[in-house]
């Protein structure tokens, strides 16, 4: 509306299928500038009028830009002074600097403007319309013809145009102008005419239109012209907004009536396989978005996003646009928000276009090329005009306007893409990893946004190795970033394994590594994750997540992940369920998170969700509408709260549909339930801690697309509405499914809540030193390095104190982790020992002339560490460490061969440095 983006594995992908082998590529890497894309979103460094842009055209390198401003100054940070341009500038495209052609479009009376430019075919003249008295002080009447070689007026091209010229199209012979008008040369014109290219006499073309006109373009073989603008008929036949005439005399071909009757018509464009426009309205109902035209001028598709389409630029394959496009939920793609100023699509479906949806074939998706921009000033609607002009090869995509920011950064009314040079990385992965059962773990992360690349290319490290052990390539665009994951099936129970992600885009830009995320891996099968992960959930949000603002889906392969809105508090303890997993929590206000990407339910589905709260103001817990961030204006199937503790789940069917917990079974008890709501065949059923508290008999609901929230989204008009849209309490173990769960189903969730899980206990090296058989009276106790060689030796001592077995808990597994150093040759192709430590030994007072006996059975060995710095784990024997829990132990790490190994010692202030012990425990 107006003003309103290493080693042998065996490795499974839960995106894209699954695959063996090191630093597997599982899917094809992106290449540069994701295709058919064919400019970066990296703007260039452009000259900048001070005003507003309405028109461009482009010849032979030179870019012309007309408007209504006054100078144009360098860009910000560069050298140069600030230069007379009256409404008029010429640039060239590849510096995106003035050129010497000056002119001066001003007027006696009111405020002179260009509002039209057109190059002709030959490249040798410029035609400008708009409303100005003269060029460079030769006399016209809002039309003039310039030589593009001498930058001059031609004085012979003078036609009398009263009012504005809006737009213009030029053939061999023939210049169409379309505007305010109602006469030209004194002869009746109304909004559009004609004239002769060379000498700008009046032809007999008629097509007169009862409001603006604001767009024109020929057809491809010459014979018709689209126009475009207000108007409600033309010579008498009723067509609102476009209409196709003759191109010789100007009689009605084609009329339209699925314009709204308060959208225009901005822009018109063509390319060989059909026609374009650039709508824009006001009101409700409007038609703001884009529509594709066959060669025959009927309608292919339609694009309905809202936000003031200025114009359209159909460029190999892509349609470019310009607009403030904020709301593109009719197309399935973002809700209403933010403004998306610079767009890319297909100008063609691939493969069979879509059903009809309201009348109209949906348009293309979205590709991803996004620069952004702001409203600027003036009308406030950003963007206004496109073009795209080549220089010594290579191509650059011009863009005018109202704006005053591109990326973040200023620049006004004029800026520039070139088709090569993308130097923007993508955004960090923020990424989370979780093991349910042994010999699996699961790495999941936030997909990245880039500019001008939708296809990503994700590498996965383990352990703080340089080479990947698994490459993964996704899409992602700026509003929709599904999350990615990949299972890694190398893993053993009772080790702790770290990861860490980059993204690169197709020229090579990499992000930063992604924070570093660990999981130890369980020595037996978690009972309730992985009884939800067997149900099917597609949806399993588990709240262990250490970064904002990604909450990772722990379904088998359903990656959809969640977005925090307004930092809900994490990793709160205990959670719903036994062991060491988190819940979240939400302040009942503001917080809450919502689905990372736009998806429909089906007729069967199953909400699930532990919660504890004492609130009196009631709230949502989990439920689907059609927003994200803002409050949704469709919104069902959800669960939510009263202000007494009722619990409440519902959906609409054209009605709403609800079952209610009794009057006197409260929930608001500050003690962790479990509820459950579910729809399917048999109609619905709500159930809290295991029990079936109602049902009814609907078996369907409205179908919309949307996203799933939790913590809260609007409850407007439903029963007993809470004081609250938002929950304030804690939320834990959120799940959804394609289906209706099963009473037993149902009860097994609760009752394996309380089932006993792995204790993993974690124990730092509280001393640690080595001894050098070359530096026999040396000590190292305070190096930040430990070495291991056979000869000439190295030996290095571990002191622990582990502790006792929990209550009715054994040991289960034991393994000794450490990491590598970054000094060159740190890995050895030895294999080292470790063996307990029967003597006694200091860090300050040991050296080799006085080193500790050391036991001769070792507890683990690890044969051959690779270069480089990475965490190794060595499984240790579960018998021998049982027989000395609850004590002080030592570990010696031995070799007989003679490649040293260098590790970090407990004095290294590197990530994952400090040698530990990895202790799971379980029951007998």
């Amino acid at each position: 509306m107006r003003r309103s983006r290493g080693l042998t594995a065996a490795l499974a992908l839960s995106l894209a299928g699954a695959g063996t082998g090191l630093g597997l590529v599982l899917m094809p890497e992106a290449s540069a500038i994701t295709p058919p894309v064919a400019f970066t979103a990296d703007e260039l460094p452009t000259w900048q009028p001070n005003g507003v842009v309405f028109a461009m055209d482009q010849a032979d390198g030179t870019v012309f830009a007309g408007g209504t401003f006054s100078a144009v100054r360098p860009p910000d940070g560069s050298a140069g002074t600030e230069q007379d341009a009256v409404n008029f500038v010429a640039l060239d495209a590849a510096t995106g600097n003035p050129t010497s052609c000056k002119l001066d479009f001003t007027v006696g009376d009111g405020t002179a403007t260009v509002r039209a430019l057109a190059v002709s075919k030959d490249k040798k003249t410029l035609y400008a319309g708009g409303y100005f008295g003269a060029v460079n002080g030769t006399p016209v009447s809002s039309l003039a013809a310039i030589d593009i070689a001498s930058c001059t007026p031609k004085a012979s091209f003078h036609p009398s145009v009263p009012a504005t010229v809006r737009a213009l199209a030029v053939t061999d012979d023939t210049l169409y102008l379309g505007g305010d008008f109602g006469t030209v040369e004194g002869q009746t014109r109304e909004r559009f005419a004609a004239v002769d290219a060379g000498s700008g006499a009046l032809k007999p073309f008629t097509a007169n239109a009862d409001e603006p006109g604001r767009a024109i373009q020929l057809s491809n073989d010459g014979k018709n012209v689209l126009l475009g603008g207000d108007f409600f008929s033309v010579n008498g036949s009723n067509t609102h907004a476009l209409a196709v005439v003759n191109a010789t005399t100007g009689a009605v071909a084609k009329t339209y009536s699925t314009i709204p009757s308060n959208s225009v018509v901005k822009h018109i464009a063509a390319d060989a396989t059909g026609y374009y426009t650039g709508n824009e309205g006001s009101g409700g109902g409007v038609f703001d978005g884009r529509i594709g035209l066959d060669t025959s001028f009927n309608e292919k598709w339609r694009d309905r996003c809202l936000g003031a389409t200025q114009y359209v630029l159909p460029y190999d394959g892509v349609l470019y646009s310009s607009s403030h496009a904020h709301d593109c939920s009719l197309e399935n793609q973002f809700p209403d928000g933010k403004r998306n100023f610079l767009l890319a699509q297909q100008t063609d479906h691939q493969g069979a276009a879509p059903a009809p949806v309201d009348g109209f074939v949906p348009s293309p998706p979205k590709l991803g090329w996004h620069p952004t921009a702001n409203d600027g000033i003036g009308e406030g609607i950003g963007p206004r005009v496109m073009s795209v002009s080549e220089k010594a090869d290579v191509k650059y995509m011009w863009v005018g306007g109202e704006f005053t920011l591109i990326n973040g950064e200023p620049q006004q009314a004029l800026t520039r893409f070139a088709s090569t040079g993308d130097v923007g990385a993508p955004t960090t992965p923020v990424a989370s990893a979780g093991s349910v059962k042994p010999g699996e773990a699961q790495v999941r992360w936030r997909t990245s946004y880039d500019q001008d690349d939708s296809k990503l290319t994700y590498r996965i490290y383990r352990n703080g190795s340089a080479t990947p052990i698994a490459t993964v390539a996704a899409d992602s665009l700026e509003w929709e970033r599904p999350q990615a994951s990949w299972t890694d099936t190398t893993v053993k129970g009772g080790q702790a394994y770290s990861y860490r992600v980059t993204a690169t885009d197709g020229a090579g830009n990499t992000s930063a590594l992604s924070a570093n995320v660990s999981v130890t891996v369980p020595t037996s099968v978690q009972s309730y994750p992985d009884k939800v992960r067997a149900d099917g959930a597609n949806l399993y949000w588990r709240y262990d997540d250490t970064v904002s603002p990604y909450v990772a889906d722990s379904s088998v392969s359903g990656n959809t992940g969640g977005v925090q809105v307004a930092a809900p508090t994490l990793r709160q303890s205990p959670g719903a369920i036994t062991g060491t997993s988190t819940a979240m929590g939400f302040n009942g206000t503001t917080q809450q998170v919502y689905s990372d990407h736009r998806q429909s339910v089906g007729a069967a589905f199953s909400v699930e969700t532990w919660f504890k709260t004492n609130t009196t103001r009631g709230g949502k817990l989990i439920g689907f509408g059609n927003n994200t961030v803002n409050a949704s204006g469709s919104y069902d199937k959800q669960l939510y709260m009263t202000n007494t503790g009722r619990l409440v789940f519902g959906v609409y069917n054209g009605s709403a549909r609800t079952i209610s917990t009794g009057l006197f079974e409260t929930y608001n008890d500050n003690k962790w339930h479990h509820v459950v709501g579910t729809q399917g065949p048999g109609g619905m059923t709500l159930y809290v801690d295991g029990q079936n508290k109602g049902t009814n008999s609907a078996v369907n609901s409205t179908p919309y697309t949307g996203f799933w929230h939790v913590g809260g989204d609007n409850l407007s008009s439903w029963p007993t509405r809470p004081t609250s849209n938002f929950f304030a309490g804690s939320l834990d173990e959120t799940a959804v499914y394609p289906s209706a769960l099963t009473q037993a189903q149902v009860k097994s969730h609760f009752d394996l809540a309380k089932a006993p899980t792995d204790t993993v206990a974690k124990v730092v090296a509280s001393e640690d030193t080595y001894i050098n058989q070359g530096a026999p009276s040396a000590a190292y106790g305070t190096s930040t390095q430990l070495a291991v060689r056979g000869s000439s030796a190295y030996e290095s001592y571990l002191r622990f104190t582990l502790p006792a077995a929990p209550s009715g808990q054994v040991l289960k597994s034991a393994s000794l982790q450490f990491k590598t150093s970054t000094q060159a040759g740190a890995g050895t192709a030895d294999t080292v020992s470790v063996v307990p430590v029967t003597g006694s030994w200091s860090g300050t007072g040991t050296t080799f002339n006085t080193k500790p006996t050391l036991g001769t059975t070792p507890l683990g060995t690890i044969a051959g560490v690779p270069d480089g710095s990475a965490v190794q784990n060595v499984e240790l024997d579960t018998t021998a460490v049982s027989a000395v829990l609850g004590s002080g132990y030592s570990l010696g790490l031995t070799s007989t061969g003679t490649d040293a190994m260098w590790l970090w010692s407990s004095e290294s202030t590197a990530a994952d440095a400090a040698p530990q012990l990895i202790l799971t425990f379980g029951q007998k």
